[in-house]
C-alpha cells in the first residue's frame, strides 16, 4: 500500500507501554497516532479524523466511556470506529461498551494476533464503507460532489466556521448560454463540456476541505473553508480563466466565440448574524448581477450584508 494510502489507527492509552507495544505492532501496515490521555485523544482524533482508534477505557483524567460519548456528539468524529482495550474482563462490561457505540472490545492482555486480525478486519469494513458512501455523494456525469454530499458538507462547515470565526466563502458556476450550445452542437457535447468545466473547477479545490459540487444543470459550486473574500474570488478568477483557455468552441454564445463562465459569490462572516441560507442567497444575487452585466465575469459580496 503506498504510504498515502495508509489507513490512521490512533492508540489512546494512559500506560506507556501499551502504546509503545501497540505503536510498533500496527506501525508496518498503517500510519499511528499515539494519545496518553482523553484529552488528547480528543484532540488528535479532530485533527487528524483516523479511520480506528484503539481506545482504553480506564484512563485517569477521563475514561474511555466518557470520550467515546463526546467522540459520537461530535459530527465530525462520530464515523469513527472504535474498538476498545481493557483490562475489564466481565460480561457485562463488554456489553456496555458495545451499547456506548464500540466496534468491538478486546480485554487485556491483549494478544497481538488477535489484535492485528480485528484491526484488519474493521478497516477492511471503514474501506468498503467509505467506498459506497464515495459512489453515492458522486454525481454521475461531471464526477464532482452530487448536491446532497453539497448540502451535508455545507452544513458541517456553516457549523464549523460559526464555532472558529473563521470565514466561509461559496460560490455559484454557471455555463454562459449552455443551451444555446446544446441546441447548436448537441447533449453529447454539452456533456463533454460540462465535464471539462468541471474538471477545472475540480483542480482549483485544492485544500483538503475545499468543495467543488454540481448544483444542477449547468451550475456548479464551489465550497471554501477557512477562505477569505479575496482569496476565494482569486480562486473563482481562476477558474473563469481556466474555462475560457480550454478554448471549446461556442460559436452560439452572444458572450464570447468560446465557452464562458459566469461566477457569484459570497464570504460569510462569522461575526455577523447572517444564516446559513443568506450566505447561498447572496452568491446567487451575486451570480445574477454578473449575468445582467455581460456574462463571463466574477461578482464577489465581501461581507456579511447584502
Amino acid at each position: 500500500m503506498n504510504v498515502v494510502e495508509m489507513q490512521k489507527v490512533l492508540v489512546a492509552d494512559d500506560d506507556a507501554i501499551n502504546r509503545e507495544v501497540l505503536g510498533e505492532l500496527l506501525k508496518p501496515e498503517y500510519t499511528v497516532l499515539l494519545a496518553r490521555n482523553g484529552a488528547q485523544t480528543l484532540e488528535r482524533a479532530m485533527r487528524h479524523l483516523p479511520d480506528l482508534i484503539l481506545l482504553d477505557v480506564m484512563m485517569p483524567d477521563m475514561d474511555g466511556y466518557e470520550v467515546l460519548r463526546r467522540l459520537r456528539d461530535e459530527p465530525q468524529t462520530a464515523h469513527i470506529s472504535v474498538i476498545f482495550i481493557s483490562g475489564l474482563d466481565r460480561p457485562e462490561d463488554e456489553a456496555n461498551g458495545l451499547k456506548m457505540g464500540a466496534s468491538d472490545y478486546i480485554v487485556k492482555p491483549f494478544n497481538q494476533t488477535v489484535v492485528m486480525a480485528r484491526v484488519a478486519l474493521h478497516l477492511q469494513v471503514v474501506r468498503q464503507r467509505r467506498m459506497l458512501e464515495r459512489l453515492a455523494n458522486i454525481d454521475g456525469l461531471t464526477e464532482l460532489a452530487n448536491r446532497r454530499r453539497f448540502d451535508e458538507m455545507y452544513s458541517l462547515e456553516w457549523q464549523r466556521a460559526r464555532r472558529s470565526g473563521r470565514p466561509l466563502s461559496l460560490a455559484l458556476l454557471d455555463i454562459d448560454a449552455f443551451k444555446q450550445f446544446n441546441d447548436r452542437y448537441g447533449h453529447p457535447a454539452g456533456d463533454r463540456a460540462l465535464r471539462s468545466v468541471a474538471r477545472v473547477a475540480g483542480a482549483a479545490m485544492r485544500r483538503p476541505a475545499d468543495l467543488a459540487a454540481r448544483y444542477g444543470g449547468e451550475e456548479l459550486l464551489l465550497l471554501m473553508p477557512e477562505t477569505g473574500a479575496l482569496e476565494a474570488r482569486k480562486v473563482a478568477e481562476d477558474v473563469r480563466e481556466a474555462v475560457a483557455a480550454l478554448n471549446i468552441p461556442h460559436e452560439a454564445s452572444s458572450v464570447a466565440p468560446l465557452l464562458t463562465v459566469s461566477i457569484g459569490g459570497a464570504t460569510f462572516d462569522p461575526a455577523g448574524e447572517e444564516q446559513q441560507s443568506e450566505l447561498f442567497e447572496a452568491a446567487d444575487a451575486q451570480l445574477y448581477r454578473a449575468k445582467q452585466n455581460g456574462r463571463n465575469q466574477v461578482w464577489w459580496r465581501e461581507g456579511g450584508a447584502a
